[in-house]
């Protein structure tokens, strides 16, 4: 496959770089690793209204400090404010999205946020796994607050991506087959 999408917020963070700028040249120059960080940070400008953006992740992607890195290099007047939530990525893997235990830790981690910034206007889901509490995520955020979800805007850029690189929609197949690999028990998933 020529061109991979590194679909997840703590690898892009953490290994994406390494991948593009070290490993991609030795193996073929002509594949593409793309991450999931940019296109999210390129829309979280036109979104916030008050220059307050909170950002929920791993403790992987916050400690990385991509997301303000990036954000500043975008939108350097935009104030980010970050809260990692260590067991939101359990919860969703262990299939408790709608459990008491999944609210309790979702609100307490959007308290903490928000707490620390009020003014936040627009809440980015740093990490694919996320979308899947949303029904508890919008049980704890104020109703203004713009929620990014990263699955469409990715895709969006994605699409835009290969528009402008024609070379590489050529390259892509049409259809294909989905190939699943894991680090954990296949017995869990």
């Amino acid at each position: 496959c020529p061109l991979v999408i590194l679909a997840c917020n703590t690898a892009s963070a953490k290994a994406l770089r390494t991948i593009q700028q070290i490993d991609l040249p030795t193996l073929d120059p002509n594949f593409r690793v793309l991450g999931i960080l940019r296109p999210t940070v390129e829309v979280v400008g036109s979104l916030t209204k008050t220059g307050h953006v909170g950002l929920v992740g791993t403790p992987g992607t916050i400690v990385s400090g991509s997301y303000p890195i990036e954000i500043h290099k975008l939108h350097p007047d935009i104030l980010l404010t970050a809260e990692a939530c260590p067991m939101w990525v359990p919860l969703v893997e262990n299939g408790e999205y709608d459990s008491e235990g999944a609210a309790y830790f979702v609100r307490k981690n959007l308290n903490h946020l928000f707490e620390q910034d009020p003014a936040i206007d627009t809440l980015v889901l740093g990490c694919t796994h996320y979308p899947l509490l949303l029904s508890q995520i919008n049980r704890f955020v104020p109703k203004h607050v713009h929620i990014v979800s990263q699955g469409n805007y990715v895709a969006a850029s994605l699409k835009d991506y290969l528009h402008r690189h024609a070379d590489m929609a050529a390259r892509c197949t049409k259809s294909g087959t989905c190939r699943f690999l894991t680090t954990e028990s296949e017995a869990k998933f």
